[in-house]
């Protein structure tokens, strides 16, 4: 679960226009992914969201389910990420690395160990909003030892 650390407002940033672009994308025969590409990987996260809204206002329909029904594999899941603010994204890996049998130890300790207090505590809200589970109480239950109370010492911040 790699940060990128900067990414820089696009200066001749226009979200109706960016949305037009990428309504084309899958008008036609196939799906044009090197303008998605284009368009998403070179804005902000808050200019995503802008494009998002845009995109809804025109095409009147929600731009992440378009690009869910569009695109698959390992493209599908980098341009979702992307669409998620960073708190949704570590709150959507914490919960599939819980999932089902098994914990994927390495994303726990990545995510909680490498995140302030402020950022956690965000987590820890956004978890809330997305799963309506406590994420105190999913890695309580989904942890032991020594490692549980890690990563509950860790976690049990206060937003």
């Amino acid at each position: 679960v790699a940060q990128i650390p900067y990414c820089f407002p696009a200066s001749d940033f226009d979200p109706d226009k960016d949305a037009a672009r990428i309504e084309t994308c899958y008008q036609d025969q196939g799906v044009d992914e090197a303008t998605i590409i284009a368009v998403l990987t070179k804005r902000t996260y808050s200019q995503r969201r802008e494009i998002a809204f845009a995109y809804e206002r025109k095409a009147k329909k929600d731009l992440v389910t378009a690009l869910k029904a569009a695109l698959s594999g390992s493209l599908e899941t980098v341009i979702l990420g992307l669409m998620k603010s960073t708190a949704q994204y570590d709150a959507s890996e914490i919960k599939g690395s819980i999932k089902g049998l098994g914990t994927d130890e390495e994303v726990l300790i990545e995510i909680v160990c490498s995140r302030s207090s402020s950022e956690l505590a965000e987590i820890k809200t956004v978890y809330k909003e997305l799963f309506k589970k406590d994420l105190e109480k999913d890695v309580a239950g989904d942890t032991s030892g020594d490692f549980a109370k890690l990563l509950l010492a860790l976690v049990q911040v206060r937003p």
